[in-house]
Formats: C-alpha cells, sequence, structure tokens
C-alpha cells in the first residue's frame, strides 16, 4: 500500500513509520498522494430474474451461466466456489475452510453452514512445546489445520443442489488444465507472497510474480487431476482417499500434527444462524467459531446513538464506530471459538441492556486498552492474537429466479494460507491453526478436534416479515466485520444504492489505537481525530486493507440489484 506523505504542521502527531500512522505531538497534516477516484466507479447491475457475484470475473461467469442454464443459487454457488479456488489459489481453495447462510425462496427457511476444519488428535499445547514453540506459528506445518471447504461443497450441493459435483466443478476442472490468464492483481498478491512459500508453491506460482506475466496462462495439472477426484468420488474421495493421504503424509514429514484420520472424521455442521435487527432489518450472521457475533455487538450498540443524525464520515460518526468496534472486539477476542468445546455466553453478549451499558462507556477520546465485559475469573483475558491480515478470502452470493439465496464465503486465511503446496495434488494448504492460542487458560486453547476462532462472516438480510433482503459479505480478516457495518449504514441509513454503499470511502481500525483510512476521506476530519486520540493513516487508492465487498439486494420492485467492490477483482452480473 501507498502511504501518506506529512506536509503540513497544523496537528500534533508522530509518524509510525511501518503503518504510516501518526499520533500526537506536533503540528502536521494528512496530505495523500496519487490519483484521486471519483465517488463511483461502476454501475449497479440488475435484473428480474437472477443475480450473482463472486470474487472474479470468471467466477461470475460460470455462476451466471448456471442460473442461465435452469440450476439453482446453490448450483451456481458451488460452480462459482469450485472455480475461485483455482483462479484465486492465494486466498481459498480445496486446502481451505467455507461457512455458507442459506435461504429457501419457498418456505423462507435459513440454515447456516460451518465448513471449518478442525485441529488434529495430536494438537495439544504440549506437542508445540515439544517442538519447542512458544507460540503457534503463523505460516508452516503446524499452522495447518483440516480443510474444510471440499466437504461443504458437496454437503451443501446435496442438501439444496440439482446438479451433480460433477457438474458444477467441470468449469474449475477446465481452468487448473487448461490455464487461465493472469491479472495485474494476481501477479501483483504472488509477489508480495513469495516469501514464505515452500518449493512446490515457488515452482508453480513464482514465474507469474511480475507485471510482464500479466496475461500469461497459470496452469496447475496436478489440482485438476485432485478436482477431477472429487468430481468423481465426492468428499469421499478427498478426506478417506489417496489425497487425505498424500497431503498428511506430507504435513507429517515436515512436522505437522494432521494425521490421515484427522481427514477421516471431519464433518460440515450445519447449524442456526445467529440474528439480530438493526436499520428495519433482520440481520443473519453465523455462531461460533466465526466472529458473527461481533457484528450483530457492534449493531445493537450502534443503535444507541443517532448517527445518521451526526452525519456520514463525519468526526462524531467516526469516532463512535471505531470505539464502539473496540468494545466489540475485546469481547470477540475473549470468547469466540469452538462452542463444541466451550461454553459461549451467547445470550449474555447479545443482551441489549449488557450492550447499551458497554455502548455508552465510550468517551470524548480513543480508548487505547478495552476490556471484554464478560470475564469469569477462571478465564485468561489475553487476545488469540492479532488477526490484521488484509484478508486472503473470497466471498460469493447468488440469488435464483425461485427466490433461493446464498451467502458464501471461503478462505486459506493468510496469503497463500500455511506457505505450503503438496505437490502430488497441487493443494495449497491453509493456515487456520494460526489463530489457536496456546495459553491453556484461554477459551481458544488449542485441543484435538477443536476449531480455531474464525474472521469469515457471510452475512444475510432479512425484511421484517421473513422475506429476503441482500446478502452481503467481504475479505478482509478483521476489517469485516467493520466494513459491512458500514456498508449497510451507507444502504439503509445514508439512502445509497449497493454499489455507491460498497464504494464509499472506508476506515479500517487496528487491535490498538492505529486507524488507516482511504484517501477520500476530509483530511481536516482526520486530523480532528487524531486530536481524539486516535492514530489515522492514509491509504491510496483501492486497496485490499479495507476488504472486497459483495452484495445482492432485493429492491421493493422485485429487481434485483447485484454490487461489486472494485477493491479487488469482483464481478456481478445479473439477467
Amino acid at each position: 500500500m501507498k502511504k501518506i506523505s506529512l506536509t503540513r504542521l497544523t496537528v500534533s502527531m508522530t509518524l509510525v513509520a511501518v503503518f504510516g500512522c501518526v499520533a500526537p505531538a506536533e503540528d502536521v497534516s494528512l496530505k495523500p498522494e496519487g490519483m484521486r477516484f471519483p465517488g463511483m466507479n461502476r454501475p449497479d447491475v440488475r435484473g428480474v430474474h437472477g443475480a450473482v457475484v463472486s470474487g472474479h470475473p470468471l467466477a461470475t461467469a460460470a455462476g451466471h451461466e448456471v442460473l442461465k442454464a435452469g440450476g439453482n443459487a446453490i448450483d451456481a454457488a458451488i460452480t462459482m466456489a469450485g472455480v475461485l479456488a483455482v483462479v484465486r489459489p492465494h486466498m481459498n481453495g480445496v486446502g481451505g475452510d467455507a461457512f455458507g447462510i442459506f435461504y429457501d425462496g419457498v418456505t423462507g427457511e435459513v440454515v447456516g453452514m460451518n465448513g471449518s476444519g478442525r485441529a488434529g488428535a495430536l494438537a495439544t499445547p504440549n506437542f508445540f512445546d515439544l517442538a519447542s514453540q512458544e507460540e503457534i506459528p503463523s505460516t508452516g506445518p503446524l499452522s495447518v489445520s483440516v480443510p474444510g471447504a471440499v466437504a461443504a461443497w458437496d454437503d451443501a450441493l446435496s442438501r439444496f443442489g440439482t446438479i451433480s459435483l460433477s457438474e458444477a466443478l467441470a468449469p474449475a476442472i477446465q481452468y487448473a488444465r487448461e490455464g487461465f490468464p493472469v491479472s495485474t492483481r494476481l501477479a501483483s498478491d504472488i509477489a508480495g507472497a513469495s516469501e514464505h512459500l515452500n518449493e512446490p508453491a515457488s515452482d508453480l506460482y513464482l514465474p507469474v510474480s511480475s507485471p510482464e506475466d500479466v496475461g500469461s496462462l497459470l496452469v496447475n495439472p496436478a489440482l485438476a487431476e485432485t478436482l477431477e477426484t472429487i468430481a468423481t468420488d465426492g468428499k469421499e474421495g478427498f478426506y478417506r482417499g489417496t489425497i487425505a493421504n498424500q497431503i498428511t503424509d506430507f504435513l507429517e514429514g515436515q512436522g505437522g500434527y494432521l494425521r490421515d484420520n484427522d481427514f477421516r472424521e471431519h464433518e460440515t455442521t450445519w447449524v442456526t444462524p445467529l440474528e439480530g435487527s438493526y436499520l428495519d432489518r433482520r440481520v443473519l450472521v453465523l455462531p461460533p467459531n466465526t466472529q458473527g457475533i461481533a457484528q450483530l455487538q457492534l449493531m445493537e450498540m450502534a443503535k444507541t446513538y443517532d448517527l445518521e443524525e451526526m452525519g456520514h464520515n463525519s468526526q462524531d460518526y467516526l469516532h463512535t464506530l471505531i470505539e464502539l468496534k473496540k468494545l466489540a472486539f475485546a469481547d470477540r477476542d475473549q470468547w469466540v471459538t469452538d462452542p463444541d468445546f466451550v461454553d459461549i455466553p451467547i445470550s449474555e453478549m447479545l443482551g441489549s441492556d449488557y450492550l447499551r451499558s458497554r455502548a455508552a462507556s465510550i468517551g470524548p477520546m480513543a480508548a487505547e486498552n478495552v476490556s471484554a465485559g464478560i470475564t469469569p475469573s477462571s478465564v485468561s483475558a489475553s487476545s488469540p492474537g492479532d488477526a490484521d491480515d488484509t484478508g486472503d478470502t473470497v466471498y460469493l452470493a447468488v440469488v435464483d429466479q425461485w427466490g433461493n439465496a446464498v451467502s458464501w464465503i471461503q478462505s486459506l486465511f493468510g496469503s497463500f494460507g500455511s506457505g505450503l503446496l503438496e505437490p502430488e495434488t497441487g493443494v495449497v494448504l491453509q493456515n487456520r491453526g494460526a489463530l489457536f492460542t496456546l495459553d491453556q487458560n484461554h477459551p481458544n486453547v488449542i485441543a484435538p478436534g477443536k476449531r480455531p476462532y474464525h474472521t469469515l462472516t457471510p452475512t444475510m438480510g432479512l425484511k421484517l416479515d421473513g422475506s429476503f433482503s441482500f446478502a452481503l459479505g467481504t475479505p478482509g480478516g478483521d476489517s469485516q466485520v467493520q466494513s459491512l457495518v458500514q456498508i449497510l449504514n451507507n444502504l439503509f441509513m445514508f439512502k445509497m444504492t449497493p454499489q455507491e454503499a460498497i464504494e464509499a470511502p472506508r476506515f479500517r481500525s487496528y487491535q490498538d489505537l492505529r486507524v488507516a483510512f482511504e484517501d477520500r476521506f476530509s483530511i481536516d476530519i482526520l486530523e480532528s481525530l487524531a486530536g481524539q486520540g486516535h492514530l489515522p493513516s492514509v491509504v491510496n487508492g483501492w486497496t485490499a486493507t479495507f476488504g472486497g465487498a459483495q452484495m445482492i439486494f432485493l429492491e421493493d420492485s422485485g429487481t434485483l440489484t447485484a454490487a461489486a467492490d472494485p477493491r479487488r477483482e469482483a464481478y456481478a452480473l445479473a439477467y
């Protein structure tokens, strides 16, 4: 990302070089350099029969073809998920996890799906002690948990779909075998992630790591074979056959804790979404082990303030949302983990009286240290770690002609996940296990068969009568919750169109006083926020720092409006 230059002394600040942040010290201004962008770059995409949006044009086109051929929303979603696993290889794939929310257009039923994987049977703090690890590495074999995406594809399609897994994965197999054109964004992303790739990953991806390789074809024949096995044999072909053996033998040889039995025991979990009310909509998210509960907390606390009266992206508006986010994240960092292992006080955390009291605690100055509001003495107050990745994740949404809707997200976590590509299968393995902690007094401590804390937050909105309203999501790690609330405010509070709501300038608050802002914010407002103790930085252009949101919104007229974020490679189609 390109940082600002500090050119004018007006507010007291000190430069923090690595983030381009500033803190009160002397008279300094925030003046971004580079190109200025218009408020809206893309049109809203509208249709009446169906709409698709995803993190890559090829995936969106594949999903659109499925709908046009008579497939339903989940048929299109799994087709798109498979293509994304190939064309965004550093962000998601066969070696990653997935989550989904599904709306039945006939019955109005909403079902959630947890497709995240678990730690292996050997995964204990003692295993890491014996490996001379004081904390879980962010990459490498000790960061790898069981991938859940493949089972999620198969299970979702089996429950809701009308086409076979073989049909759904056909476009993905073609792109893996024959190749797809490398985009400018992909070449840049590969170059930025090259340092932690193992030799097989470097051999495959680094030849396309420079701008002059844009437009060349990226081919992964080993992954094509893996996808063909999955297409033929379903999840069994991945978790109980040669593929699982190859991956676990590889990881064991690298010092990892996963074994073939860990793959055999993996199962997708169907869950009931958590629900909150916000801006005349019922907002649905997934329960822990995802951070969706933090999104509901933030929205409920925001209702105690007249944000609309404050004005869009005003100083008061920004300060309030940033400080409320800190409160929600303090609870999140304390409690979000696998509910099969920990009795998470969800009802208490979402209690309106509790959240009103929390919201009332914010003051006129930025808070540097914020504690969880619910912390039994027997539980460690330590955080599971700073998950401030840029968000190497993909999101997609689909609405079909029958009113069925899907909100779907899948990820490797960090760029190229663990950095490990298993050469026989062509599979890049995720590093979600890095989000466990070794603190045995913390709810998110690693344990055999346990799912880690997850940043993935697909969202779905219903009207008050229970009918479908929108599907929304974004990559972005810690920025997901903050971005989604900002977008919903833009859409419903400030009456923007879906595309305008997504393209409006966003902020991203980190785990301390640092806050990144896009360069379309008022410099005067950022200087005023610095005076309140915030450490603002300005990021030029449309970058992944602030996610890559996508949305499908059902207008009162019955028109479907799809919107895709220019901050990444997202693309929308409708008919």
